[in-house]
């Protein structure tokens, strides 16, 4: 009897211990990975978003209207991505995509944004009083951007029953420094169905 209550204590005690070690597990995946966890805004669709929408962009006349003008490529930055949705969506990731793909195509110059200059300036300076005259790079050379990338991130939800309907609306526009000309408005649309699992533990 006393056996049999001993085994009962020590397998009660083991399966405890398996329970209380088994709530979490960490993996490694590739970043590219598509993980859509909560059905929110996520970091695929940030990236995804970013490549289609500077694609779409860069396709269209203004690009060549201006490199015929011009005879170089037009110099880009990046401005602000206001986030008008009901979700927290960190926006400064977006922007480092859109930032990525304007960069990496080689159609357009792309310059430091405001934090960053100021920023480069700072340490212009400091070149300035600390550095040799062959090495210090002075003011007044800076690259001017001839066209700004502004845009907002909207949604729509819709909930009922369990089930939530997500309609994020992303709208990007290109707008010409010297006139606030728009050259180009582009536009993508994703829409998510969350249901939750009726399966209950």
């Amino acid at each position: 009897m006393i056996k049999r209550a001993l085994f009962l204590i020590l397998t009660a005690t083991a399966l405890t211990g398996m329970i209380s070690c088994g709530g979490k597990t960490v993996s490694r995946v590739e970043t590219d990975t598509v993980t859509d966890l909560s059905g929110r805004w996520n970091d695929t669709d940030s990236r995804l978003v970013a490549e289609e929408m500077v694609k779409d962009s860069l396709n269209r006349p203004w690009v060549d209207n201006f490199m015929k003008k011009r005879g170089t490529e037009p110099t880009v930055i990046v401005g602000t991505v206001v986030n008008r949705s009901h979700e927290h969506i960190n926006v400064q990731t977006f922007v480092k995509d859109l930032q990525r793909e304007l960069t990496n195509s080689g159609r357009v110059f792309f310059v430091a944004g405001q934090g960053e200059r100021e920023e480069i300036r700072t340490e212009r300076l400091d070149q300035a009083q600390n550095s040799s005259d062959e090495t210090a790079k002075g003011p007044g050379k800076e690259l001017g951007a001839d066209y700004m990338m502004i845009g907002t991130i909207n949604t729509i939800l819709d909930e009922a029953d369990g089930t939530k309907a997500v309609f994020y609306q992303v709208d990007l526009e290109m707008v010409d420094m010297a006139n606030n000309k728009k050259v180009w408005l582009g536009q993508k649309k994703i829409k998510k169905l969350i249901e939750k699992s009726r399966i209950k533990f």
